[in-house]
């Protein structure tokens, strides 16, 4: 049987069934409120009470919520939760309504969708990706889109491997997906390497070509459409479809800011994979995984949130063309050298609020009061901006300040029409500046008129009972009233109506106290509506310049970009690079940006670097642990890297030959979830590295094998290194850290090898890192001496001295050759047993020399023959 459900209730169940991978939140009142699962969920993940609707009966219903006016917070934490809310609001008045409020669902908020209040990653573009396996040469499609500053992107690829690659830099958040290639895409969970990507299955109908041709046109207009060419590139015609009518189904209202559509040319970017990103630290450190110690973090001196926003792009995205890359170097090298026009620049901007996304929620009719009264500040100060940058001549800086859009129409309009400060929402009133609407000013007028006749009714009502505890009040509930206390009460005069009557007070009305509240309550209820209109037509005056909007905060951006890489320039010390097509990486006193900034006791000691395509293009690098291999490796990534973003780079000097990827393997860990070892982890980053890398890639290696057994993890690195220098195909340049100090034998047989090392010093059994690369191997590697300094006993350190001496007696063969760069190699024979040798035959042989020594041979049989031994090693004679 059944149960009975409240008209409400039943209201929510219908809206809850046609949302049901979504979490609810309910209108009631003041409230947003959730029930059964959803409220469970939501009182775990955002710390609320769960308590019970019909508390004490069996069929109680679980129930949670919180406050209208605390929306953003509660939802901001659902969605970086990985949920998506529906929002249902009350599209009537509940005074006025007859039976059950009518409630509809507003607007779906997903990872990927983020454009109000609720967006709480400022720095971070927010990406939506739908992906379409198509077929043709070019059958993976891939179309991706910021709503909150309403960036939309197109792809195409050959196969999912390569289009993986192409996205690298893209942090997606949600990515669309047929329902039918759920099998197919859960298996290549590769594709969205970030944490929290959530996938949305949909029918295969969202991707239909047709459909998808009639949504381009309706939001985009035919000038855009025409530079785009989607015959070869029906898959991402497919993909381009399914966003838009994903968003358009999630969103409900106007979408005016997606206007500008643009291919994804990531042939123009050096590539970075997840583990490049990882690995340089770029935006996470890797322990705790926090921005402090990131790149990106001592990057970061801007002063918008667009402008930081674009610095994260640009350090995902650097460059690859000299020509581009150094249209930005000029620019920042000319805000550095004027220090006062920087400084004085960075303060402006610093008053600009995020354009991007204010003119997002503008275009979406979402924007608040507050956020028009931010639009105008903001454009108060583009003024002062471009008279900053009057007299820069340099090309990026030039056509960022030409392009600038004033906008003093929109912001005297603004200035009008809304108060400086405005309450935060819009039931609450007080918006609109008084003059702007001769209406709205004689009903505030009325309101305050009326306001005060209250006032004086009250002291009229007082003269006329006797009664001096008299007042007249106000609640939602019964509205006017006349309240006389019980012990105060006179003679209630004829005409007063008794309305509610309280332990100590009685309330009543009159005609005359009726018609003033008659005209107080629909003169506010008027000038609440009339407030609402004029704010909707100026908020839809603002969409319609949504384009000079957005302009302008591209301009705004790339200025405070610019700006904030020449404050780290100036501040730092570092020096513009030399960036060309050459083979050349050549770096002199380089720095890590990182370490260097950090409490070293013995301070950041500089290091120099020279790769090129012919016989420095493998450097193997050897020396102590903690001496600074792997913080040198990553500095030469990192230096190549901020030059072609554009920056500057902490060095004396250096000279850059584009890079086209940069590939890294440093260190490894266990990848659990996916029942990978550390070691296997390892090899799928050096396999990806082998198969993917190009001549104009740099390679960052850092102990390749130590994840295996010595002897495997050597004979790896030497196939690794080998394979790397020799094949055509490859040939990077490539900088290899070990701790196989048998690796420096390459050098011997490889012309394109060269060793460096980093040089200690020793002294009465002590070492000392000097931290300075300096050219030749290094046939020790010092582990005995490090974990001496870390504390093992010392028996332990002596017996390990005793190991090591034993292992390096088969250093070389026996015509002198380096034993491991033969590929064969005969049995070494003679000297002393290696501790960790599988030779059976110098086993027996060694055991029977030690018997010999130890007990005298048989006495020989009449008429025999014996031989002296001379296998007295030990001094003793032959008995």
């Amino acid at each position: 049987m059944g149960v009975d459900h409240t008209p409400a209730m039943q209201q929510y169940l219908d809206i809850k069934d046609q949302h049901r991978d979504c979490i609810v939140l309910f209108r009631m009142g003041d409230f947003y409120e959730m029930f059964f699962d959803d409220a469970v969920i939501a009182a775990r993940e955002l710390s609320i009470t769960l308590t019970t609707r019909n508390k004490n009966k069996e069929d109680a219903i679980p129930l949670a919520g919180f406050p209208y006016h605390a929306l953003a917070t509660y939802l901001g934490r659902l969605i970086s939760k990985g949920y998506k809310v529906a929002i249902c609001e009350q599209m009537e008045d509940p005074k006025t309504a007859k039976g059950v409020v009518k409630r509809d669902v507003v607007r779906i908020i997903t990872p990927g969708l983020l454009a109000a209040a609720e967006n709480i990653m400022t720095a971070d573009n927010v990406f939506l990706a739908a992906i379409h396996p198509g077929e043709g040469k070019l059958p993976w499609g891939v179309a991706f889109l910021d709503l909150s500053t309403g960036e939309f992107y197109l792809s195409a690829a050959s196969d999912l491997e390569t289009l993986s690659a192409q996205l690298a830099g893209v942090n997606f958040r949600e990515a669309i997906l047929r329902e039918d290639t759920r099998l197919q895409m859960e298996r290549k969970d590769w594709l969205f390497p970030g944490e929290g990507v959530l996938a949305t299955y949909v029918p295969a109908d969202y991707f239909s070509p047709r459909e998808a041709e009639t949504r381009l046109k309706d939001f985009f207009p035919p000038e855009e459409l025409a530079s785009l060419d989607f015959a070869p590139y029906q898959a991402t015609l497919s993909a381009a479809g399914a966003v838009l009518k994903y968003v358009t189904e999630t969103q409900k209202t106007n979408l005016g800011h997606l206007n500008r559509i643009r291919w994804y040319e990531r042939e123009a970017y050096l590539v970075l994979d997840e583990t490049a990103k990882r690995n340089l630290e770029l935006f996470s450190s890797i322990i705790g995984g926090a921005r402090e110690g990131s790149l990106f973090h001592f990057l970061d001196e801007t002063s918008t949130a667009m402008g930081t926003r674009m610095l994260r792009w640009w350090l995902n995205h650097p460059l690859r063309d000299p020509f581009e890359i150094n249209e930005r170097l000029s620019a920042v090298e000319e805000l550095r050298n004027d220090h006062l026009l920087r400084a004085a620049l960075r303060r402006a901007l610093k008053g600009v609020s995020d354009l991007e996304r204010l003119g997002s929620r503008i275009a979406m009719q979402v924007a608040s009061p507050r956020d028009l009264v931010a639009l105008k500040n903001s454009l108060e100060r583009l003024p002062e901006v471009t008279s900053l940058l009057g007299e820069l001549a340099c090309p990026q800086i030039a056509s960022a300040r030409d392009a600038i859009d004033i906008m003093d129409d929109l912001s005297d309009l603004i200035e009008l029409a809304i108060v400086d400060a405005p309450p935060p929402s819009l039931k609450d009133g007080g918006i609109i500046r008084e003059g702007f609407d001769s209406e709205l000013d004689a009903l505030l007028s009325l309101v305050r008129d009326g306001r005060s006749g209250i006032a004086a009714l009250e002291e009229k009502e007082r003269r006329r009972t006797g009664i001096g505890s008299l007042k007249v009040g106000f609640n939602n509930v019964f509205g006017y009233y006349i309240e006389i206390t019980k012990a105060g009460a006179g003679i209630i005069p004829a005409d007063y109506i008794r309305k509610q009557t309280l332990v100590n007070a009685e309330r009543y009305i009159n005609q005359e106290l009726k018609e003033y509240e008659d005209t107080v309550l629909h003169a506010r209820t008027r000038m609440l509506e009339r407030e609402y209109e004029l704010f909707a037509k100026l908020r839809e005056r603002l969409a319609g310049e949504i384009k000079r909007i957005q302009t302008t905060a591209r301009c705004v951006s790339r200025l405070d970009v610019l700006a904030s890489l020449a404050e780290v320039a100036g501040k730092y010390n570092y020096c513009r690079p030399d960036v060309d097509n050459d083979s050349i990486i050549e770096i002199r006193d380089g720095r890590h940006p990182v370490v260097e900034r950090m409490p070293l006791a013995e301070g950041f000691v500089p290091n120099d670097l020279k790769l090129d395509g012919d016989q420095n293009r493998f450097l193997v690098i050897t020396g102590p642990n903690m001496a600074g291999k792997s913080t040198y490796i990553r500095q030469v990534a990192l230096i190549v890297l901020m030059a072609q973003m554009g920056g500057f780079v902490p060095a004396k000097s250096a000279r850059i030959g584009a890079v086209d990827r940069i590939f890294t393997r440093l260190g490894a860990a266990d990848s659990l979830a996916r029942g990978q070892s550390t070691f296997m982890v390892e090899m799928i980053e050096v396999a990806n590295i082998l198969k993917n890398a190009t001549t104009r890639s740099l390679i960052i290696l850092d102990e390749v094998g130590r994840g295996t057994g010595t002897f495997d993890g050597i004979a790896i690195a030497w196939a690794v290194a080998e394979y790397i220098h020799d094949m055509n195909h490859l040939k990077s340049r490539t900088l290899f850290a070990t701790h196989y100090h048998q690796l420096t034998e390459l050098a011997i047989t490889k012309d394109g090898v060269k060793n460096y090392n980093i040089a200690v010093r020793e002294s009465k059994n002590e070492i000392i890192f000097l931290r300075k690369i300096v050219p030749g191997g290094t046939n020790r590697s010092y582990g005995i001496h490090v974990a001496r300094l870390a504390g093992l006993p010392v028996d332990a350190i002596k017996r390990a001295r005793e190991i090591l001496e034993n292992m390096e007696t088969r250093e070389f063969d026996e015509v002198g050759m380096p034993a491991i760069a033969r590929r064969k190699k005969a049995p070494k024979r003679g000297g002393q047993l290696n501790l960790f040798a599988d030779d059976r035959d110098a086993l027996l042989g060694a055991l029977t020399a030690q018997t010999r020594r130890r007990w005298p041979p048989l006495m020989p049989l009449a008429g025999s023959k014996t031989e002296k031994t001379d296998d007295c090693s030990d001094g003793g004679t032959e008995d």
